[in-house]
C-alpha cells in the first residue's frame, strides 16, 4: 500500500527521519496530539511543542499493523509507516522507517542531517540562527558567535514556495559572516502560533547541535498589484449551466483586451487531451480537477491569468484547487454558474440529462451523483435570464473592480 502525504506531511516526515524531531519516531496518535495541545508535552510527559500527524484518504483501507509505504511527489519511496492506530477522521499514527535520502525539492545537495552537522562541529559550540527570510542585520549574529567563539550554523526553513529563496538569503548572508559558517537547509512547515513555531524551531535548532539560537525577523510581505499577480478564474456549474460558455466569452474578452496571458482550460477539452482515459467515478473526476488545478497554479506562479471550467462538483476538491493556486502566490477567484438543474435539463443540447434519465450514464452530476454548490463563490451567475454576454460583462467587471484587470 503507498501513499504521498500531503507537503507539510512530508516535511515533518523528512524531519522524522533525520532524527530532527527526535525523540519522536513517528507521527503522533490521539492521545499525544491531544496531550500536545493541551499542555504542550506527549501523553507521557515528555515536552513536545507542536503537533506532528498524518492523515490518510477515508478510502485507504488500513488497519493497525498494515505497513504503508510514504512516497515523495516524484513517487520514489521515502519511508515505510507501520499503523499503530486510525481514527475516524483518516488520521494514522505509528513509527516510521526510512528507504532512502529524501531527493525531492531544491537544494537537496546541502541537506544534512543533525548527526552529520554535529559530527563536522566537532564538539565546538555553535550559534545556530533559523530563517524565514533574508537576515537585514548580521549585527548580532557576528556579535553573538564572537561573544560565545561559535560556529555559525545557518538553517534556513526552506518550506513552500519561498523555501528557495531563503536558502539563496542564506548562502549570500554566509559571504559575510566568518569564515566556517555553515548553510542546511531545513524542512519546517510554519506553525500557525508564532510561540509553538518559536518553540519548535528552538528544538530543532538544539538537535543540530546549538549552544544557542536566534530566530531570524519574518519577512515582511508586500504583495505586487492585482494586475501583476497570477490569477485563475475557475468556473463550477452543473453540465449545461453555461459555464463553458461564458468561460469561453471571458477568454476572448481578456485576449482582445491584450493586457494579460490567458491560459484556458475548459473542462471537456482537458478530458480529451490531458484526463484522457480517466472514467467518471469520483475518484478520477477528483483527479481530473487536480490536474486541471496545477496546470492553472503553474500559469498563476508565473503571473498568467488561467480561465478553467469544469463542473468540479466537490468542495473539497474545488478547495484543494483554491490552496494549490494560493501556495504559489497566485489569487482564487471562484465563479458559481448557478443555473437550475431544471433549465439545464430542459437545455440539454447534448441529450445527457436524459440518458442519466435512462440510466445509461452512471454518476451523472445532478441525477444519480450530487452537487455539492459552494458555500465561497465569489461570484455567483444565474444564466436563466441574463444573456451570456451580460454574464461574461458581469465576470469582467469583477476583475476590473479586483484589479486584476486595467
Amino acid at each position: 500500500m503507498e501513499w504521498t502525504p500531503e507537503q507539510h506531511e512530508l516535511a515533518d516526515l523528512e524531519l522524522l527521519l533525520s532524527g530532527a524531531f527526535e525523540p519522536l519516531t513517528g507521527f503522533l496518535g490521539h492521545d499525544d496530539l491531544h496531550a500536545v495541545h493541551e499542555r504542550g508535552t506527549l501523553a507521557d510527559g515528555t515536552p513536545w511543542p507542536a503537533p506532528v500527524a498524518l492523515h490518510l484518504p477515508s478510502d485507504l483501507d488500513v488497519a493497525p499493523g498494515d505497513e504503508v509505504t510514504l512516497l515523495d511527489p516524484e513517487g520514489l519511496p521515502l519511508a515505510t509507516l507501520t499503523v499503530t492506530a486510525r481514527e475516524p477522521d483518516g488520521l494514522v499514527s505509528g513509527p516510521v522507517q526510512a528507504l532512502g535520502t529524501p531527493e525531492h525539492g531544491p537544494f537537496a545537495r546541502l541537506r544534512r542531517t543533525p548527526a552529520e552537522v554535529k559530527e563536522e562541529l566537532g564538539g565546538r559550540p555553535a550559534l545556530a540562527v533559523t530563517m524565514r527570510g533574508p537576515l537585514d542585520d548580521l549585527t548580532e549574529v557576528v556579535a553573538t558567535a564572537k561573544e560565545l567563539d561559535a560556529v555559525v550554523l545557518l538553517l534556513p526553513l526552506a518550506y513552500g514556495e519561498a523555501g528557495p529563496a531563503v536558502v539563496r538569503a542564506a548562502l549570500r548572508a554566509k559571504e559575510q559572516l566568518p569564515e566556517g559558517t555553515l548553510v542546511v537547509p531545513v524542512p519546517l512547515a510554519p506553525r500557525d502560533e508564532p510561540e509553538i513555531d518559536l518553540e519548535l524551531r528552538e528544538h530543532v535548532a538544539t538537535t543540530y547541535g546549538a549552544t544557542e539560537h536566534l530566530a531570524g525577523p519574518d519577512p515582511v510581505r508586500i504583495p505586487g498589484p492585482p494586475h501583476r499577480r497570477g490569477l485563475v478564474v475557475f468556473f463550477t456549474g452543473l453540465s449545461g449551466s453555461g459555464k463553458s460558455t461564458i468561460a469561453r466569452g471571458l477568454r476572448d474578452a481578456l485576449l482582445e483586451l491584450g493586457t494579460r496571458t490567458v491560459t484556458y482550460l475548459d473542462g471537456d477539452v482537458v478530458r480529451h487531451l490531458l484526463s484522457k482515459g480517466l472514467t467518471f467515478s469520483k475518484a478520477d473526476r477528483d483527479l481530473n480537477i487536480r490536474r486541471i488545478g496545477f496546470v492553472a497554479a503553474e500559469a498563476a506562479r508565473h503571473g498568467g491569468l488561467a480561465v478553467c471550467a469544469p463542473i468540479a462538483p466537490y468542495a473539497a476538491t474545488r478547495a484543494e484547487v483554491r490552496e494549490m493556486v494560493e501556495s504559489v502566490g497566485g489569487d482564487f477567484l471562484l465563479v458559481h454558474v448557478a443555473t437550475p438543474l431544471e433549465e439545464c435539463e430542459r437545455r440539454d443540447r447534448k441529450g445527457l440529462y436524459a440518458k442519466a434519465r435512462a440510466g445509461l450514464i452512471p454518476e451523472f452530476t445532478g441525477i444519480s451523483d450530487p452537487y455539492e454548490e459552494p458555500d465561497d463563490a465569489d461570484l455567483v451567475i444565474d444564466t436563466t435570464h441574463i444573456s451570456i454576454e451580460a454574464a461574461v460583462s458581469r465576470v469582467l467587471d469583477t476583475l476590473r473592480s479586483g484589479g486584476w484587470v486595467r
